[in-house]
């Protein structure tokens, strides 16, 4: 769709807008058990629901967008084998589809940089386009 693609920054923009916000409520409800979630109990599940939660809001708001979106793609990455993939080979049997798009989301987040609509525009740093 050619009209569309005038468009694609800001579509970048509510990507990793919505993509950090959506995160950063998994460990909303990791680290203080909101939103219909639990508290997590074990150290690794702790330390994914404090990265969730940092890098989700650094994502959101695109500071240090490359940085906070590498380090969410590798916990993704690490969440899908560790706790999805002895389930099955199929991210669908497996539970584990939501980890696998979240990785690769946002290792293109970390390709590409924060771009508009970001804290890091705002102060000079315009990322990658």
């Amino acid at each position: 769709m050619k009209w569309l693609a005038r468009y694609q920054d800001l579509a970048y923009a509510l990507l990793r807008i919505v993509a950090g916000f959506l995160f950063l409520q998994h460990g909303l409800q990791k680290t203080f058990g909101l939103l219909g979630g639990k508290v997590a109990t074990t150290p690794l599940m702790q330390l994914a629901g404090w990265i969730e939660l940092g890098a989700g809001t650094l994502i959101c708001l695109g500071f240090l967008t490359p940085w906070a979106a590498f380090l969410a793609s590798g916990t993704m990455a690490v969440a899908y084998f560790k706790s999805h993939a002895p389930g099955g080979f199929w991210p669908i049997e497996n539970r584990g589809s939501m980890a696998a798009l979240y990785c690769f989301v946002f290792l293109f987040l970390a390709a590409r940089g924060s771009g508009m609509l970001s804290i890091d525009q705002l102060r000079g740093r315009r990322g990658r386009k």
